[in-house]
């Protein structure tokens, strides 16, 4: 047989072959673990505006079972992602129920991915895990492990026992474990000590019948107390202040003001700021007017903290940021989709040297944003492009609809005829999961799609988004998932 025009002529066609179809094996690998990791980052199985909560979590439970039956030691590596919490958790409780379809290199690995992502994770979220995985009967040596190592690493166990003393039991219980001493009593007959040598727990008894006790305990048990003792919200409020995290401060905020309990003040220069940005987006227009320079300060400090050494260093960004009617999410993600964009917004204002933000609406005022209008993504893109900035990103959930799909009639003649050399870097961030594509939408296939949930996570986003294009496979995948996997758990050491 003649050899194949223009291949070498030491490569039989059956080799060639062999290689062609590897090639696309590979594409296909690093195509559905990217598919996977945008569903992990984006979706937590509740209503979005597009889809509802069954649509969702039957989606993600798909990608789930798929992935982990296909790639499962990728399927742990991306415990060193950006997975959302919810995701996390979904993916330790499969690895632990199948535990006996893994090899003991790939336990030890998976063990160590699971340990570190759980000292990450919010208690509630892993006692919840703990629970789920007692529901299921799954009681395995390394379970079993993975929650006494958890247990026994927490800074103040007895605080926990007060805090979520239903959840501690059953992880007690199930995990076979002894704890030593007031606590066994605590969990297990509360009542029966007449005093406690443990200052907090000795704070719970005497809440029960002393309202002043009360005020030394958590938030959230001291809420079932004050109830109990009939205590007025505002009073209550005022004197459990000091109490409060800084998230609850930041929840309670506004209520505590309408009551007038000023001693709950959140200091909004210390928020997370995607956080920061749906409790801006919460408060009405004229508070925001009102509050502008405050809200503004406190936006732009959370931007330069997360921007970190990388501030200014971006070069000329233009921003394409979603505010029409679907950013209003659902009413379990309210204002999910605008928050994400305002954070965004903020954010590549402190990455960037020179920066265009280009929202749907035509608005020029970021701190008003509000979810309205259709969602005409062809204009802003044209408008972005015109700037010739050396970097787009478009925040979106991908809804193209005014006109329909002039955005990827746009982006496709930009990269295939204008700027075949890509010295336009262009990345689209979609905050939404779409349940019946199993991926977050896509507006061309010339341009790389990731899934975003916090702005947060956006510069090393728009690296794993270069996966996205096709032109690389799973060994550069592969390499990415090691280095990340390696700094996460050095990160633990």
């Amino acid at each position: 047989m003649p050899p194949f025009p223009g291949r070498p002529r030491n490569i039989t066609p059956e080799a060639a072959i062999e290689a062609h179809i590897e090639t696309g094996a590979d594409l296909i690998a690093a195509e559905d673990v990217l598919l996977f990791v945008n569903a992990a980052i984006t979706s937590t199985g509740q209503r979005e505006f597009h889809s509802g909560a069954g649509e969702q979590s039957l989606s993600l439970d798909f990608l789930h079972r798929y992935l982990m039956g296909n790639y499962r030691d990728l399927y742990a590596a991306t415990l060193a992602l950006d997975v959302n919490d919810h995701n996390a958790v979904l993916i330790a409780r499969n690895l632990l129920v199948t535990t006996g379809e893994a090899e003991p290199e790939q336990r030890r690995a998976e063990g160590r991915l699971i340990a570190r992502r759980l000292a990450l994770l919010p208690p509630p979220r892993v006692f919840g895990l703990f629970r789920e995985l007692r529901r299921a009967k799954v009681n395995n040596r390394r379970t079993r492990a993975i929650m006494r190592d958890w247990l026994g690493a927490r800074p103040d166990l007895a605080f926990d026992a007060v805090k979520y003393r239903g959840a501690v039991k059953d992880a007690v219980r199930h995990a076979h474990l002894r704890p030593g001493g007031e606590l066994g009593p605590f969990l297990f007959t509360p009542h029966r000590p007449a005093v406690y040598t443990t200052p907090i727990l000795e704070t719970w008894r005497r809440a029960h019948y002393e309202q002043a006790a009360l005020y030394r305990l958590p938030y959230t048990v001291a809420e079932g107390f004050a109830a109990k003792h009939r205590i007025a919200r505002a009073t209550f409020l005022e004197r459990i202040a000091p109490q409060l995290t800084r998230l609850e401060r930041l929840r309670l905020q506004e209520s505590a003001r309408g009551l007038g309990a000023d001693a709950v003040r959140a200091d909004l220069t210390t928020m997370p700021l995607t956080r920061l940005a749906s409790y801006v987006l919460a408060l009405s227009p004229d508070d925001r007017v009102r509050r502008r320079a405050e809200l503004t300060a406190a936006l732009r400090a959370a931007a330069r903290r997360t921007a970190g050494d990388q501030a200014g260093r971006w070069g000329a960004v233009a921003a394409v940021l979603d505010d029409s009617f679907s950013a209003y999410g659902s009413g379990h993600k309210r204002r999910r989709p605008l928050a994400v964009a305002l954070a965004c917004h903020f954010l590549l204002e402190a990455l960037a040297s020179e920066y265009t933000p280009l929202w749907l609406s035509g608005r020029t005022d970021a701190l008003l944003a509000r979810p309205y209008g259709a969602t005409p993504l062809g204009e802003r893109v044209l408008d972005g492009l015109e700037r010739g900035p050396g970097r787009l990103v478009i925040v979106s959930d991908g809804w193209d609809n005014s006109p329909p799909g002039l955005a990827g009639e746009v982006l496709r003649i930009w990269r295939t005829r204008l700027d075949p050399d890509h010295a336009c870097g262009i990345v689209h961030l979609n905050p939404v999961y779409d349940a019946a594509g199993f991926d977050v939408r896509r507006l061309a296939p010339t341009v790389p799609t990731a899934g975003i949930r916090d702005a947060e996570n956006l510069v090393a986003l728009v690296e794993l988004a270069q996966f996205a294009e096709g032109r690389t496979g799973i060994v550069e995948l592969r390499a990415h998932l090691a280095r990340r996997v390696e700094v996460f758990l050095r990160e633990d050491a």
